[in-house]
Parts: structure tokens; sequence; C-alpha cells
């Protein structure tokens, strides 16, 4: 691999000690919940569990399955997975194989750092492996719950309803489904119930996720290419208004779903949009979905991105990625009393909608412990205040560099976008590069940040020169200094009067785009 410049700033392994993240857990682990018979012998992989003494297959070990068989993981993927996604890897220089992480970093095999600006695109809003999530999921398991019984109320999911509630004061209910695509189709579903009504809106270039209800209020023709029919559905520009009160008066529409930040390209939605949405679709017997899958739970500087509109109180409000800790899939559709009784009316229709892995305790313990620890160590807030100094330390640079267009966001979710230069030698580079495909000059920027810089990045969506940062909710000025340093270094070599190595690898992303029409 290539180590390129040293990084800036202490790295987690050498200047600034780590907290251990293993001991709590080692040991939680090793509290063991009271065996049940014949428990020892199943445990022990040479004996069967009867009592026979007879040999059986050696069990399953872990360790030695990594052990044994770790080293194939791209041929792996390669040979029974998606076999474009390591195609792709090996094609952009990502193929990297990384053996541990913690907080906001990775580590390889020989040793070196990598910060993850990425966070799994949202999903560890409080890093990789923190203790008290780990400890929470160590301490669940341990109590070996009669879990997903179907017919009993355990606590865990009214406990996490009632915590993500006090964060909602306007919402009543909770739905827990396992994925932000199955938090969408909830909303989905409970809407045109509720209203009576088939169709829903949807903002161009909005995503809400990937199965066939979210994928009907997906902006990006991209993903919906080839799976019609979906569900009745019509996009409208963000912020258009006028557009919204057209489709209204149709008399058709059972909501508007809205990220209130686009996670394509990070665009926010104009100020009092929400609001004078909001007012439009209730006058028209429609209702408000939020989608805060990736801008919920202190992504954008606050718990929810809509509350940066006053006055927004969404009908419906889906949220995910972060619940999870990084660990166990959970989404949740969190909506009004009235909506909910709607759907389940009677006792007939008690299970009109569910989820088989919805509320299992692993998930519910896992978003209990990630809300305690939002409170504990005030993560929303040192998102709100990280997000402005990295948008700040960014958006200096605008006027030192030609290629960089604009910095945008809040909280820590920023877009940085690249735009057409002014001089004739950068902007002859930049016409190849868009003559062979849109969005090749912001790879080339991802590219380096991590084979020299050791920093994971990714462009914010096809066909667009945006990359977008989200990195874990708990970054400090430490890594700050060390991304903005980095792509300092980016920008000054893509500036370069040389072209330098930057500019030869667009020209390889150049014959590979050429060669993929």
């Amino acid at each position: 691999m290539t180590d390129g410049e040293p990084t800036t700033g202490p790295t987690p392994e050498t200047e600034a000690p780590r907290e251990s993240f293993a001991t709590p857990c080692a040991e939680a682990s090793r509290a063991a919940a009271p065996a049940a018979p014949g428990a020892e012998a199943a445990q022990d992989g040479s004996r069967a569990a009867d009592g026979s003494g007879a040999p059986r297959g050696k069990g399953f070990d872990l360790a030695r399955l990594l052990a044994e068989r770790g080293a194939e993981r791209y041929e792996l993927h390669a040979k029974h997975l998606n076999h474009q996604l390591p195609r792709m890897l090996h094609t952009i220089g990502f193929d990297r194989v990384y053996e541990r992480a913690e907080g906001a970093y990775f580590w390889d095999s020989e040793g070196n750092d990598y910060l993850d600006m990425l966070a799994g695109f949202g999903v560890m809003g409080l890093g990789r492996h923190h203790p008290v999530v780990r400890k929470a999921l160590h301490d669940v398991l341990d109590a070996s719950l009669a879990d997903l019984t179907r017919f009993d109320c355990q606590p865990l999911p009214g406990l996490l309803a009632e915590k993500l509630l006090a964060h909602s004061p306007h919402l009543d209910r909770v739905f827990f489904g396992n994925s932000g695509t199955e938090a969408v189709e909830t909303a989905l579903k409970f809407a045109r119930y509720a209203t009576g009504k088939p169709r829903v809106l949807y903002c161009s270039h909005a995503f809400h996720g990937l199965t066939t209800g979210s994928l009907s209020v997906n902006g990006e023709s991209g993903f919906r290419d080839g799976f019609a029919p979906l569900l009745p559905d019509t996009a409208l520009p963000l912020g258009d208004l006028a557009a919204l009160e057209r489709e209204l008066k149709r008399g058709d529409v059972a909501a508007l779903i809205v990220e209130p930040i686009q996670g394509k390209g990070v665009h926010e939605s104009p100020p009092g949009y929400l609001r004078a949405a909001q007012e439009l679709l209730h006058r028209h017997k429609a209702l408000l979905i939020a989608d805060e899958v990736q801008t919920g739970l202190g992504r954008t500087g606050d718990f929810y991105a809509y509350q940066h509109d006053e006055g927004v109180e969404p009908d419906l409000v889906c949220v995910a990625k972060a619940l999870s800790g990084g660990y166990v899939p959970v989404g949740a559709t969190l909506g009004k009393e009235w909506i909910f009784k709607k759907v389940y009316s009677s006792m007939d229709r008690v299970l009109v909608h569910s989820a088989s892995f919805g509320s299992n305790a692993q998930a519910m313990a896992a978003g209990l412990a990630v809300l305690s620890v939002m409170e504990d160590e005030g993560v929303v807030a040192n998102a709100r205040a990280t997000g402005d100094l990295l948008r700040t330390r960014l958006a200096a640079l605008i006027d030192r560099y030609e290629l960089l267009a604009d910095v945008r966001g809040r909280g820590l979710m920023i877009g940085i976008e690249f735009g057409r230069p002014s001089s004739l030698k950068l902007r002859s580079r930049w016409t190849m590069l868009q003559a062979a495909r849109k969005g090749l000059f912001a790879q080339m920027v991802v590219v380096p940040l991590l084979q020299k810089h050791r920093i994971l990045t990714q462009v914010s969506g096809d066909h667009l020169e945006v990359i977008k940062l989200i990195p874990p909710l708990t970054i400090t000025e430490r890594e700050v200094d060390r991304f903005v340093a980095a792509f300092t270094a980016v920008m000054d070599d893509a500036h370069g009067g040389g072209g330098g190595l930057m500019w030869d690898f667009g020209r390889t992303l150049v014959k590979q785009a050429v060669a993929n029409r």
C-alpha cells in the first residue's frame, strides 16, 4: 500500500493514548448465563451433546474461521455476492484489508491508521465499538431473555419507544423494524391507510431506500430503472411550494416525504419550506413524512434536522442508521396517535403491519445504549460545534482553490462541491473529465485522500462532483485538523502546474469510464 505523506496531527496509536474499548466488554462476556442441561457437551465440538461420546464436527470457532479464510475476502465476495463491488474497489484502489476499528479509526494489518469520515454512510454515529453499546449487547445476550415470543410484551421496546418519543414530544407511538427503508415503507403504508389516498409526493434527487415502496419515492432514475411498475408517485423540486399545491389540489395525495437535508448532494430544504409545506398538506388532509434516517439522531446539530425549521411537526418520522450503534439493524417509524389507532383499529388488525425481527432485544438494547451515550456525552452539541468548525475551515479554502465551488451543510453532514475552473490549463483537464463522466473529479479527490492520507470519504452520489462528509458524531478538533490538512494537500496537487499523480489517475478513470459505456 502507499503510505504517502505522514498523518497530520496525533494518531490514535502514537500521540494520544486510547481508552481500551475491550476491557468492560471482556468483563461482561465472562459473565456466563446458567447452562442448560447438556450444554457443556454441546459446547465441546468433539463430542455429541447426547452423551453418547460419538465424535462430531469441529464445532464453530469464529476466530479460527477468520484466521483460515479471512484472506479470501475479496475472492469470496466476487464469487458469491455482488461481483461488481470488489471490481470497483480494485479499480479505484480501495481494496484495503482493515483488521480492526475503534471510534473514528480503522487499522490495517501493518498498523496504519485510517480516519473514517464516512461512518458507514451514517450508521456509525458513535464511531465503532463504543464501550457502552458493546456492554449493553453483552448484557442482553447474557440475560437470556425470552425474546420474540410474539405473544407477550417485553420491556425493552417500550423503554426505547419512550426514550425516542421524549425527543419527539409531538409524536405518540413507535413501530420498530429493521432498517431505514423499512421505516420508510411503514410510513408510506400508514399514510396511505390513514388518509385513504394512494399517491405519495417526494422531492427530486431524494433517496429514501431501495425496497419497492421506498424506491417509488426515490428521486434517482438510476436506482428506479428496470423495476417498474412502482407505487403511484410524483416528484417535485425541493422547495417548490407552488408545485406541491398543484398536486394537492388533485385530491389523491396521501403524503409528502422529504429529507430535511438531502443526502444526495447535501442540499438543505429552503428556510420556511417545511413549515409552509406542512400547512398546505394539512389543509388538503395529507401528511408530512420526515425521513430522518441519515439526518436524525444528532447528525445535523439538533436531534432531528426538521427542528432547524421552527414550527415543523411532521406526522410521521423515520429513523434508523445511528440508532443501531453500528451493531444490530434497527429502524423506527414514529407517528401521531390517530394514525396508529386508525391502522391498528381493532384486535382483528393487531398484526396488520409487523416485522419478524422488529423489536428484538439486541436491537432495543443497542438503541437504548445509543440514546444514553448521546445524552451523557453531549454528542448532539459536539456534532454542532465540530461541524461548524470543519465547515468554516473548509469554506475558507474556496477563494484559494478555483476547483472548489461550495461547502455546505449542517452539523456533521457536509457537502464539498467542485466546479469548473477559470484558468485555461485546469479548464481543459476539467473538460476532459466531464466529457468522459461527470463525477470523476470528485472521485479523483477521494482516492488520494485514502491512498496518501489514509482518510476514508466518498462521493455524494452518482454523476455528482460532491464529496459528502458524515463522520462519527464523536470526532474532535484533532480529526478536523487532520482532514483539513489532507484536503489542502490534495487540492494543492490538483492545482499544481505539472499535473501530478492526481491527474495521472484522472486519465485512468477516464479510460475506465469510456470502456464502460
